[in-house]
């Protein structure tokens, strides 16, 4: 998911974004924070904003529940494929340009949610509670936060320093990884060959950033912007995070 930035907002990377995520369980997720907000709130509020949302692939699951979902997105050029894609599957869903560290709805909602890494490319402290402000703002009473983080042992451990490559059908990604461990910044380097239909490939470059938010800063941080009853689970559980976990899962309450 995005929320970029300063930068180029996304208009190749649009194209492939799909494809590079064919492999991600979007309908496990879906039902994961589903499950959390139930939890948080006792049902399914009537309306809810997924910030960072990309091409809208969570969304528009996330629709079919039967809330009113608005997606937030810095790039335009995602929130154009998004608009597709609810078209596509025959759900009402709102797409908006906007920074989910100053968010502007109409109306207050019951849910913000942030997936796929889209706290941790918010890469400074002041970005993360600047976006904790916003959504305790616009939730209604009794409305939860719901979002996921790459834990410090992925982005540090795993992926930091690192170098990957990936071939799909018509595509190659080169990936390279630089750590600042005293930041807890990793910034990367992506390199892009995409087949065009005349069998020539198509070369373009991303560069991206991500900090390695701690539980126990987000726990602080979202008890500062006066959120309560903040939980930490591990990936796709409803139990603790451990210190093998890739990602972790956050939810917290705006009080009522």
């Amino acid at each position: 998911m995005t929320n970029r930035t300063g930068l180029q907002m996304y208009d190749e990377f649009a194209d492939v974004y799909d494809v590079l995520m064919d492999d991600f369980d979007y309908d496990a997720w879906g039902a994961y924070y589903l499950s959390l907000i139930r939890n948080a709130c006792g049902e399914l509020p009537r309306r809810a904003v997924e910030c960072a949302c990309g091409t809208g692939s969570l969304t528009v699951r996330l629709a079919q529940s039967g809330m009113a979902v608005t997606g937030v997105d810095l790039s335009a050029a995602m929130l154009r494929k998004a608009e597709q894609k609810a078209r596509k599957w025959g759900v009402e869903a709102a797409f908006v340009r906007q920074d989910m560290r100053n968010l502007a709805m109409p109306r207050r909602v019951g849910a913000v949610l942030a997936t796929c890494d889209g706290v941790n490319y918010l890469t400074t402290p002041q970005d993360v509670r600047a976006f904790f402000d916003s959504a305790y703002a616009q939730l209604l009473p009794g409305g939860v936060l719901c979002f996921d983080c790459s834990t410090r042992h992925k982005l540090e451990d795993t992926m930091g320093d690192a170098f990957f490559g990936e071939e799909r059908d018509g595509m190659t990604v080169l990936w390279q990884n630089r750590l600042n461990r005293e930041s807890h910044v990793i910034s990367m380097d992506l390199t892009f060959f995409v087949r065009e239909q005349d069998g020539r490939y198509r070369r373009f470059r991303e560069q991206h950033r991500q900090r390695a938010h701690s539980e126990e800063e987000l726990t602080a941080w979202l008890q500062q912007a006066g959120f309560e009853q903040v939980r930490a689970f591990g990936e796709m559980r409803e139990t603790l995070p451990t210190p093998q976990d890739l990602r972790m899962h956050l939810s917290a309450r705006k009080p009522l």
